[in-house]
């Protein structure tokens, strides 16, 4: 399964041949400034909450690329508002067969706001099943004894999990997050874009390898393969 990194917690997933994008914001970010936004592939974007870091540059690319986007009801509301037609409402608990595999829309714990400051709905998190391979996409969120649940929903190949720490989990929780869901290997996201959630590279991974899991910190713009003990290799 390839995984391509844009910055923050936008990822792209290839999945039966389907671009899925999540939580786009790129053209604020400093770090990701080599990104053409309007050159990435998308044929679904995920929206995990209403954080304006996660939500920025979803109108745009849903233009430009056409792709159906996935999030809660208010921001599905928010997308009609916003001219995105082409969208689609999930809530936690809910569970859908798209063409490309079966979602499942769970909790994360977090809080949601659209940029003018109006409630942004519930937090989500999302399990993915396909066959090429199934992951759990935390969204933003804090430890929380919910993910213990995720093993009922799909046996996962990987979790792409925050550990930037303050406004999320840190490393810390991030790997008791790992073990709760099973996995060993982890795509870390939602770190250093700004100055609080700034972390020290090699004591998470060195702290995760103690925990005997891998983690994934691939630079912005690589595209690469989630393997065990293979680390992406975009130089």
């Amino acid at each position: 399964m390839k995984v391509t990194y844009y910055g923050h917690s936008c990822f792209s997933v290839l999945a039966n041949d389907k671009h899925i994008l999540f939580d786009p914001y790129i053209t604020p970010n400093e770090l990701a400034a080599a990104i053409d936004v309007d050159e990435i592939k998308a044929d679904y974007i995920f929206v995990s909450h209403a954080h304006y870091d996660h939500i920025t540059d979803v109108v745009r690319i849903a233009n430009t690329t056409g792709a159906k986007v996935i999030g809660n009801f208010e921001i599905y509301s928010w997308l009609i508002e916003n001219g995105i037609q082409n969208s689609f409402p999930m809530n936690p608990g809910g569970k859908f067969d798209f063409d490309f595999g079966t979602v499942k829309c769970v909790t994360a714990q977090h809080s949601s706001s659209f940029a003018d400051g109006r409630y942004g709905g519930i937090a989500c998190g999302f399990v993915f099943t396909t066959l090429d391979g199934n992951f759990y996409y935390s969204g933003d969120t804090a430890l929380t004894n919910d993910m213990q649940l995720i093993p009922n929903w799909a046996t996962l190949d990987f979790a792409v999990l925050p550990i930037g720490d303050l406004l999320t989990m840190g490393v810390e929780e991030a790997i008791e997050a790992a073990k709760y869901v099973g996995v060993n290997k982890v795509f870390g996201v939602h770190y250093d874009t700004f100055g609080f959630i700034k972390m020290d590279h090699q004591k998470a991974e060195q702290d995760f390898n103690t925990a005997g899991l891998s983690l994934f910190l691939p630079p912005i713009g690589c595209s690469f393969e989630i393997k065990d003990n293979v680390k992406p290799d975009c130089t």
